[in-house]
Formats: C-alpha cells, sequence, structure tokens
C-alpha cells in the first residue's frame, strides 16, 4: 500500500477471495467483487454483484426441517470477458502460465486495475490490462476497458463478452446446504448490433432485474444468445507491440428504482445514451473527488492507508446516493454474501461517522428503521409487549430475520441460534436517532419520525422491566448482551440471561432521553403524538421510575455482565491457546469438545465495555448517577481490566471498542487494539470471513475512532464538545466534518495544539467546548489552541 494504492502482485489462488471482497467496486446502489472477469465462480473466484436492497426469500431444508432465508441477492454477473488466441483454449492464470500479475485498486479514483501477462509458449507472451470502474457518478452504470498487447507473435484473438444469468448464492461454504437459487424466468435479447440485454426476476420477492451492455471494439461484433447467457463476439487482430482495445459499458435496473416504468427498457436506454469511457471516466473521478473532499482525512503512514481503504469501502456501500433508497446499513458491505446481506446493529458504528460528513445518508438509513416501526410494534405485540421491538436481523421487509439454526464448522452440527433475543438493537436505533439529530439540528425529523420511534422505543423497554420487590429494583429478563456468546445460563432449558448491564442501561437512557424528548416537544406536536399513540401520564411515570430503578448486577467489585456472571466457572485461557492457537471463536471450539461457553465468564466481544464507547465518561457516571448506583473512576477501570483479560476478540468489533475504551482507561494499552481493529480485514484476522464481505461496522468505527474517540468529540447542547487524548502512535491528525449546515469544518490535532477552520458562510458561530473554556468560532475564523495537559 502507498498512499491511495493498494497492489497486489502476483497470482496467489488461496488468497483470490479475500483480494475479491476488499478489491470491490462499488457506489452505494450496486457493488461488484474483485473477481477477475474471465473466471467463472469456483472454490477459488467468486464473481458477485449485490444491488443494495434486493432480497429474496427461499425455505432450504436443513436438519430434517424447514428453513426460511432471506438472502440479498446475487444478480446476473455483468463482468465476463474471456479471451483466446483462435482455436486455443481460452485463458485463465489457473490454466495458462502467468509471467507476471498484478492487481491495483486505486481508491482516490475509484478504479480497478488488472495487468496479466499469460506465456503462450514458445517466446509468445499476451499481456491483458483492464480498467474497471463502478461508475460514481451514474449508479446504474459500470465500465471496463480491456486492452490487449501481443510481444513476440501476430494472430488472431477471439474475445467473448457476456451477461450471466445463471448465478447463485453460494459465496459462503456454510450456506451451502441452504437453497441459493434466486433468480428466474431468465430472458436474453439484442437492442442493437453492439447491444445485449437481459431480464430476470427473484423467485420470491419478485423483483425485476433488467441489464444491458453495450461492447465496443475495432471490429465486428456479433452476437449470440445461450440461455442463461446473452454472449457478444469480436475477433481482433494482433500485432507485435500493437494494443487493441474493448471497451464494455453496462447498465443496471430493478423494478425497486424510482422513475422507471420497466427496469429493461431503462437498462437499455441508458446504456444507449450513456457516452464512451474517457468522458464517463471523467465524470466519474469527478464524483470520487467531491465525495473525498467531503470526507477529507488526514493520518499519516500505514494508518491513514488503512484508514482512507476503509473509508473508500464505507462510500462504496453507503454513498450520497443511498439517500434515494429504502435500505439499511448491510453488516457486511455489499461485498459478499455473509450474514445474508442482512441488517445488524452495525449501524451503531456507522451513522456517527456519516453524520458529520453525509447527514442525508444518516436520515435515509434512519427511515429505513421508521418505514419498518410497524412491523416492530407488531412483534412486539407477537411477544406480549407494548412499543416496538426491533429485529435483530432485518431485510426487506423489517421482519425478524435471524437463522433458526447456525452451522458450527468445528463439529459439523447444527445448532439452535438464539441471537435473536438481541433486543438492544432497539436501544442502537434510538441512540443513532439521537446522535443524527444533535449533528445535524434536524429538528423536523427529532420531532416527528424520530419522536415516533423513541416513544415506542421507550415503551418497549418500560413494559418489558419487571419490578422484583427483593431488589426494590426493576429487572429486564430474558435476553442476549452484545457478548453473543452467552445465550443461557448453564443447563437451563430455556435460553435468555436476566439484567444484562448494557442492555439495562441503554433502555434507562432511552427512557430518559425521551422523556426529556416528550417535554421538550412543541404542544401542538405532543398533542398530535399523544393522540396518535394513546400514550398517557400514568405511562409516563412509569417511565421515570423505571428509568431510575433498573437493576444493575455487580461482583467483586466490578459491573456484571449479567445476573449471575459471577458465578460462572473461570476458563483456563492459557491452556487453550496452547492447545488450539487461535480461539477467537472460543464457543465453536467448546462446542465442538461437547461443552458450552455458557458454562465461562468468558466473552466473543466487548459488552459492559461497550458502555465506554456509547458515552462519554460524563454521561456514564450521570446514567448510574440517576440510577442511584455509584461509578467512579476506579470502579471502572477495574471492570475494564476484568473483561480486557476474558475476552476472545471473536469479532472485528471488538478490538475497536477495546482500543476505544483504553484510550480514555489505560492509554498504554490502547494502540494494540487500534491496530487490531485497522487490520481486521486486510490481514483478515478473523480466520477467512473478509472473503465472504468486508466488515462495514468495524471499518466506519476506526474512522469515528479517529474523528470522535481520539478528540473526545461530542454534539450535544448546539455545541462540539472535545476533550482530546492523544497517543503517541497517532499525535497528528485531522479532518474535515459537517456539522449543522456548516460545511468543510476542518480540525487538526497536532502536540497538544488544536486548530479548528470554520469556513465562510452565512451560517452562526459555532460553539466549541474544551474541559477547560469555551470558544465561539464564526465562519471565516480560525481558532488556534492550546489543550490542557
Amino acid at each position: 500500500m502507498t498512499g491511495w494504492t493498494w497492489e497486489y502482485e502476483g497470482y496467489a489462488p488461496a488468497d483470490e477471495r479475500l483480494r475479491e471482497s476488499l478489491c470491490t467496486l462499488g457506489n452505494g446502489y450496486f457493488a461488484t467483487r474483485g473477481a477477475l472477469p474471465e473466471c467463472a465462480a469456483d472454490d477459488v473466484h467468486y464473481p458477485g454483484t449485490y444491488v443494495a436492497g434486493c432480497y429474496n426469500r427461499l425455505t432450504s431444508e436443513v436438519a430434517g426441517r424447514g428453513v426460511e432465508n432471506e438472502d440479498m441477492v446475487n444478480v446476473p454477473n455483468w463482468l465476463p470477458l474471456r479471451f483466446r488466441l483462435a482455436g486455443g483454449s481460452w485463458l485463465t492464470p489457473d490454466g495458462t502460465p502467468v509471467l507476471d500479475h498484478r492487481l491495483t485498486l486505486l481508491t482516490e479514483s475509484g478504479m480497478l486495475e488488472r495487468r496479466t501477462r499469460y506465456d503462450l509458449g514458445g517466446g509468445q507472451v499476451l499481456t491483458v490490462r483492464q480498467q474497471r470502474v463502478v461508475h460514481m457518478a451514474d449508479p446504474h452504470l459500470a465500465l471496463l476497458r480491456t486492452e490487449f498487447t501481443a510481444e513476440g507473435f501476430a494472430g488472431t484473438l477471439d474475445v467473448e463478452a457476456a451477461l450471466d444469468g445463471g448465478v447463485t448464492n453460494a459465496g459462503v461454504p456454510r450456506y451451502r446446504d441452504l437453497d441459493g437459487r434466486h433468480l428466474t424466468h431468465v430472458h436474453t435479447g439484442t437492442a442493437d448490433p453492439g447491444t445485449v440485454w437481459l431480464r430476470c426476476r427473484t423467485r420470491t420477492s419478485d423483483i425485476r432485474i433488467g441489464m444491458a451492455s453495450r461492447l465496443t471494439a475495432d471490429a465486428p461484433v456479433t452476437v449470440r444468445h445461450e440461455l442463461p447467457c446473452a454472449v457478444q463476439q469480436v475477433s481482433l487482430g494482433l500485432a507485435p507491440g500493437r494494443t487493441v482495445t474493448v471497451d464494455k459499458t453496462v447498465a443496471l435496473h430493478t423494478s425497486r428504482d424510482p422513475a422507471i416504468s420497466d427496469p429493461l427498457y431503462a437498462a437499455v436506454d441508458r446504456v444507449g445514451r450513456a457516452p464512451g469511457f474517457d468522458e464517463l471516466l471523467e465524470s466519474h473521478l469527478t464524483a470520487w473527488d467531491q465525495l473525498w473532499r467531503r470526507a477529507a482525512l488526514d493520518v499519516a503512514g500505514e494508518a491513514g492507508s488503512i484508514l482512507r481503504l476503509h473509508l473508500f469501502h464505507v462510500l462504496q456501500t453507503l454513498s450520497p446516493h443511498t439517500a434515494d433508497l429504502d435500505v439499511g446499513v448491510p453488516a457486511r458491505g455489499l461485498h459478499g454474501e455473509a450474514y445474508r446481506g442482512h441488517v445488524f446493529w452495525d449501524e451503531l458504528f456507522v451513522l456517527p461517522y456519516l453524520n458529520l460528513h453525509f447527514p442525508e445518508v444518516s436520515r435515509a438509513l434512519l427511515r429505513y428503521r421508521h418505514r419498518r416501526l410497524e412491523q416492530a410494534c407488531t412483534a412486539a405485540r407477537q411477544a406480549g409487549r407494548k412499543g416496538a421491538m426491533y429485529p435483530w436481523q432485518s431485510g426487506s421487509d423489517g421482519r425478524e430475520e435471524t437463522q433458526q439454526l447456525h452451522l458450527n464448522p468445528r463439529s459439523g452440527r447444527w445448532l439452535p441460534d438464539h441471537s435473536r433475543l438481541q433486543h438492544h438493537v432497539g436501544s442502537a436505533v434510538a441512540y443513532n436517532i439521537w446522535q443524527y439529530c444533535e449533528a445535524s439540528g434536524d429538528m423536523e425529523f427529532l420531532h416527528t419520525k424520530g419522536a415516533e420511534m423513541l416513544l415506542q422505543i421507550a415503551r418497549f423497554w418500560a413494559d418489558s422491566a419487571v419490578y422484583d420487590d427483593r431488589l426494590g429494583r426493576h429487572r429486564i429478563k430474558g435476553v442476549v448482551g452484545p457478548d453473543e456468546y452467552h445465550e443461557a445460563y448453564p443447563g437451563a432449558r430455556t435460553p435468555g440471561l436476566d439484567d444484562n448491564a448494557y442492555t439495562n442501561v441503554t433502555a434507562a437512557w432511552v427512557l430518559t432521553r425521551t422523556l426529556e424528548l416528550l417535554d421538550a416537544l412543541p404542544e401542538p406536536r405532543r398533542r398530535e403524538l399523544v393522540e396518535r399513540t394513546g400514550l398517557d401520564g400514568g405511562e409516563l411515570e412509569v417511565w421515570e421510575d423505571v428509568s431510575r430503578t433498573l437493576h444493575v448486577p455487580f461482583h467483586a467489585g466490578v459491573i456484571s455482565q449479567f445476573e449471575g456472571y459471577g458465578d460462572l466457572a473461570e476458563l483456563d485461557w492459557d491452556g487453550y491457546r496452547r492447545r488450539y492457537g487461535d480461539i477467537r471463536r472460543l464457543d465453536r471450539i467448546l462446542e465442538a469438545e461437547g461443552d458450552s461457553v455458557n458454562r465461562y465468564q468468558a466473552s466473543k466481544q466487548a459488552d459492559v465495555l461497550m458502555l465506554g464507547y456509547l458515552f462519554s465518561p460524563a454521561e456514564l457516571r450521570f446514567l448510574f448517577d440517576r440510577l442511584g448506583l455509584r461509578l467512579d473512576d476506579e470502579t471502572w477501570h477495574r471492570t475494564v481490566d476484568h473483561y480486557l483479560h476474558r475476552t476472545s476478540h471473536g469479532s472485528t468489533l471488538s478490538g475497536l471498542v477495546h482500543g476505544w475504551v483504553l484510550a480514555r482507561a489505560r492509554r498504554g494499552e490502547a494502540w494494540k487494539y487500534c491496530q487490531e481493529a485497522l487490520q481486521g480485514d486486510i490481514a483478515d484476522i478473523q480466520g477467512g470471513t473478509t472473503g465472504e464481505g468486508i466488515h462495514l461496522g468495524a471499518m466506519a468505527g476506526t474512522l469515528d475512532l479517529v474523528q470522535r474517540g481520539l478528540t473526545g468529540l461530542e454534539t450535544r447542547g448546539g455545541a462540539l464538545w472535545l476533550d482530546p487524548v492523544p497517543l503517541p502512535e497517532l499525535s497528528s491528525y485531522g479532518y474535515n466534518l459537517r456539522y449543522q449546515g456548516h460545511w468543510g469544518v476542518r480540525l487538526h490535532l497536532e502536540r497538544g495544539r488544536l486548530e479548528i477552520t470554520v469556513p465562510s458562510s452565512d451560517a452562526t458561530p459555532i460553539d466549541v467546548r474544551l474541559p477547560d473554556r469555551a470558544v465561539s468560532l464564526a465562519p471565516g475564523e480560525t481558532g488556534h489552541l492550546v489543550l490542557p495537559d
């Protein structure tokens, strides 16, 4: 990696899946993995293309029972372009000797380049150079330019380009027992001599997909249709040292798109009107340049290069085009089929970054949740609860998509999956609403859709709380926390844990903030809300009581992850590391041994410590004070130490949260975990999972670590609050942000000094708060502030 460029030298089949994920190109509407166009899907290559929000539901027979799953669909493959010398075999790096192979991801320009030199024998070499773009200015276009150069020979090169509608969802080995045939009714045709089309639909969601491809070369293009493919052919004359070029331009539409009548017509029309490669590339580069200006990030060295890669993939999944779509945050981006493209709580790590750069995207993602509020209320009623119970995994319509069974690859057993009990996802939705409105100043959203969601989430928590006379406190029972390892008490017949500290404290926060909001609403709007929801004063009194009396368990002077956690056995961590080496997925190891992680004080990822990720030290103390509990620095530091030594870090989010928390609790150890978060996908530290899709929450979280974690940045009360914690390994950095109508506010920190520049505009001054002073900066002003030691 050098600055903005990621380069892979040599062809390594074992690394192809990882490279394909990390070299995915997208624009927020769709994305295509970085597979080689001449290679079909097999155990080495997987050329998937995914459209945001395009899901389909199928039922499969698993372990003797019907299991229903909804998946983000692998849509028809637009990439195929293969080549051979006339009369010869098709060339691929798996079947033809390769002299040189280089794959280069140009993040600044959103382009993937490849250069391969094929050894054809007898001193004959064919050099293939390709430039690939998924267009950032026009979200329905993709481009592939291929240049062929002969060395030491002359002859005829046959080239075939195709649209392939025979694809399936087969990118995750542990899902292969599930039905992955999502496409049906595949038809192909010819629009004009240089353009072919393909149309199909999903099997149950009935989403119609239209795709059109234009092939341009200095030779006649012929067409043949071999269902499920539309194939274009061209024969090119090769001469030593002379380069010949083939351009493939593709348009993609679905019936979910606004302002079209038919996706096939729209695709054919769009590709017909599209200009040539060079002109399209120019507008694509302009679009990326604008994105990079809005999200400018100045971090030196290796960390800076990795952060720019992370930002690149965040913007490819959630771009300004996302603001026009009804989509959520797919946990693995648009980069692969892991987690089936579902929406989890990962937006908790993504939206805080987007809020300060692309608030229109954050608003759209929150509207995805609001459109599914009715479904969340229905789920709560079916569970015997009031309010809104958002699903742990969401897809097209907001119903619970969490699988009933999951496969342990170590034991080969299908096991019950109880992760749907992670009701804390509702608190994540509420937190994101609050953070977005504080950062953007969007009071209209807060008073309307935001208030409606907050009210119903608060109502769910209040109704879930049960008063315990013995404790004199309210309790929330039968849940699963962020740790995910612990789903039940040892030997229990039913799943669920009582009084997960993270769940209870965040529930108290939701109730507190919602009460504040209801009190601050304009009276006409408050009346509307009360009338629509049947809210009454008695219910608000219950909320107030529950928000102050939720039980938070302690043991041995630390916050307990849940009631009874301190009674669990200690694990022989050193022994398991000696036996297995990598114990990140300790749950799978123990299950394969016939044991259960439910028996041990062992966590997959941060659970209690997530409280230190979401809340500043001052806000966390406020929440505990409100609950009538004491949380001093000594207790918090003991809690951090306790869980630090009992966490296996089986999630890419774990290093991120621990680095964030340790930056304030134990600075000397923070960088180790920050490094793990940075390396999570590029080094594939979870052991092969990145090849199935990047970890979007962890990538966005590393950006937010620089933006908010290390600066102590909070947006509250109409001010920017800053309390930086310098790390020796990252002592100088800067970035732009957008804050309440101010575009391009520039923050730069270096050696105990903070510089803030507010660009000229007609907006009001920004109120900046530091621990020891307050500063007001008007548009056009720059503040130079010396930070306290």
